[in-house]
């Protein structure tokens, strides 16, 4: 389960002042779920949480964005996640 902002550590992986986005793709959806989470998200503790839920093979995916809006996702319907920082936005074009 993601828990709200207060339960990331900020560990020394954290970029100081980056939000962190997450796309979600749902099986049998055409649409993604877009998130924003909050300045503090530490991406490597949140990976960990992700893969340790995708482990598990059941549940409810948790996250809360940073309006404090908590959205969850069966764990069995996750067709892919995509975690970036606020500072990826301003790439143009194709590839990496």
């Amino acid at each position: 389960m993601i828990r709200p902002r207060a339960a990331y550590d900020g560990g020394p992986s954290r970029k100081h002042g980056a939000t962190v986005d997450v796309r979600i793709g749902v099986t049998f959806s055409p649409r993604e779920i877009e998130l924003e989470l909050a300045d503090d998200t530490d991406a490597d503790a949140l990976r960990a949480r992700v893969e340790s839920a995708l482990s598990a093979g059941q549940g409810v995916l948790w996250l809360t964005d940073r309006k404090g809006r908590q959205v969850g996702v069966a764990v069995d319907k996750l067709a892919w996640i995509e975690l970036g920082t606020g500072s990826d936005k301003g790439r143009i074009g194709f590839g990496g």
